[in-house]
């Protein structure tokens, strides 16, 4: 199937139209004559790379952008969206990829910022608590209104950002990659609540670099590629190899684990480490777990969210303290030492949040490549800029980072080359044990591709790779070996022969359907 077997939709099917819009900045077309539909009551899932021009499109449905050229239609008529408060007026909002919370506020500050509830005696904060505890029920989470957000878990913080969504009662509900967070239970209600919003008349457009995840929920599949609309289906004539063939031009898969050499000495050992519950200092989120990874070897951790997979990473590299237990890399305890030292010993994590914790958004691609690295190009507290610039250039091309050249904003690169910044970063440091939590969050199956090919580059070299995951489909790419936490502890391991449903059952988890 290609762009020529386009659906057609009922007269009146259609609620939100792009027609033949461009979008140029500068000399980029970022895109090029889109026609766009978004269906009444029904989910149209948008698929493409990053860089495709998805987000650009959307920016422009919800007001954000403005079209260079084309029109957008809303109910059959031609309208000006002059910003997005005049969009969530209109019924059409969004939930962007990178969260947009204050992480200072509450959650119900949080959902109802800029739209307070007010009597004549100021704002109404038991009513807005009541209608955040009403959203919350239907999302089923546990979140109190009064939680600050910077005290919630990112999955929580994702579910925040779509609560806010869904409590302006929009007619037309854009959601860009909103389970990029979320564990399997937490997708599981996210899509019960959109199958009940599209039975109401609610119009959702749907974003999403977990392809096969998306074909659950979708009703019509476009395919974005350069800018330009590559192919448009129903959902029913369509299957994942579909979406790929249209997405890069080929089909393939994340790689399989790096063969032809053995592991050497083990890199890193953790002994009996325990990691507590900063709320509830009682609860173990990682429980006495043990774990050995020898140079060369890429092992992947695998569960669900709150299995622990994340404190157990961040303690590794000294970010939260361990309860309990030792962290040895190449036989030496690291346990007492700060985040520097172990960086500089060859410890280094590549964190989940790569826009809170992995990247400075007011310094350009080659001051975030470098700044881990300082001392590889200073002497005697004088920095080498021509030293910086030789390595930052050689890692630029060693990574594949898609830029216009060192000194571009950081936030001029799409997703996946930001994440290979990120990663970069690390490697710059010449780690002996590279720690990567979810590394493929938020980014498309080529930029995938790429980072895992990097991963296995990496552990031919001899680095020892642990990496974390919560999809099982990259558990059976390119690690040697795969450890299932359930709980804070190991709940099985397996070989690169592990198979997804062996995995899915030592989570204790369910198969979406």
């Amino acid at each position: 199937m290609n762009a020529a077997s386009v659906f057609e939709p009922a007269i009146g099917d259609v609620v939100l139209a792009a027609r033949d819009v461009v979008k140029t900045y500068g000399s980029t077309r970022a895109l090029k004559g889109v026609a766009f539909n978004v269906h009444r009551g029904k989910v149209t899932a948008l698929f493409g790379e990053n860089g495709a021009g998805k987000s650009t499109l959307m920016k422009i449905l919800s007001g954000v952008e403005s079209p260079t050229s084309g029109t957008i239609e809303l109910d059959g008529q031609v309208v000006r969206l002059r910003s997005s408060t005049d969009a969530r007026d209109r019924g059409i909002s969004i939930i962007h990829q990178e969260l947009s919370l204050a992480p200072n506020l509450s959650v119900s500050d949080n959902i109802f910022m800029g739209r307070e509830l007010r009597t004549p005696t100021g704002v109404n904060f038991a009513e807005q608590e009541r209608q955040t505890r009403a959203l919350m029920a239907d999302l089923e989470e546990q979140i109190e209104p009064g939680t600050l957000v910077e005290d919630l878990r990112l999955g929580q913080q994702q579910i925040v950002e779509i609560a806010r969504a869904l409590s302006v009662n929009s007619r037309i509900l854009i959601m860009d990659e909103p389970t990029s967070a979320l564990s399997a239970t937490e997708v599981e209600v996210l899509f019960k609540v959109i199958r009940d919003l599209t039975a109401r008349g609610v119009s959702i457009v749907y974003i999403s670099h977990h392809l096969e995840e998306a074909l659950i929920v979708t009703d019509y599949a476009v395919v974005l590629r350069d800018g330009a609309i590559t192919a448009t289906a129903d959902a029913k004539d369509i299957d994942l190899n579909w979406i790929v063939r249209n997405m890069v031009g080929e089909n393939f898969d994340l790689g399989s684990p790096p063969t032809g050499y053995a592991f050497g000495e083990v890199a890193l050992s953790v002994r009996d480490v325990s990691v507590s519950d900063p709320a509830n200092p009682s609860t173990l989120l990682v429980d006495h777990l043990s774990l050995d990874v020898r140079r060369g070897e890429i092992v992947c951790i695998y569960g669900l969210m709150g299995a622990g997979r994340t404190e157990l990473l961040e303690s590794l590299a000294g970010r939260i303290p361990l309860e309990s237990g030792q962290v040895l890399l190449e036989g030496n305890d690291v346990s007492r030492q700060s985040i520097a030292e172990r960086i500089a010993n060859g410890l280094a994590l590549v964190p989940e949040d790569r826009q809170r914790d992995g990247l400075v958004q007011t310094l350009s691609v080659g001051r975030n490549l470098s700044l881990s690295s300082i001392p590889a190009f200073s002497k005697f507290g004088w920095l080498s800029d021509a030293r910086e610039r030789s390595l930052v250039d050689r890692l630029i091309r060693d990574v594949h980072v898609k830029t216009a050249g060192d000194d571009a904003p950081i936030g001029s690169l799409s997703g996946g080359n930001q994440q290979k910044v990120v990663i970069g970063k690390m490697l710059m440091t010449n780690p002996k044990v590279i720690l990567l939590d979810e590394p493929s969050r938020g980014i498309d199956v080529g930029a995938k591709a790429e980072v895992f090919k990097l991963l296995a580059e990496g552990a031919r070299s001899g680095l020892a790779v642990v990496y974390s995951t919560s999809e099982v489909g990259e558990c059976l790419s390119i690690a040697h070996r795969i450890v299932v936490m359930r709980r804070g502890r190991i709940a099985a391991e397996f070989g690169s022969d592990a198979t997804k449903e062996m995995i899915m059952a030592a989570s204790g988890e369910a198969v979406l359907s």
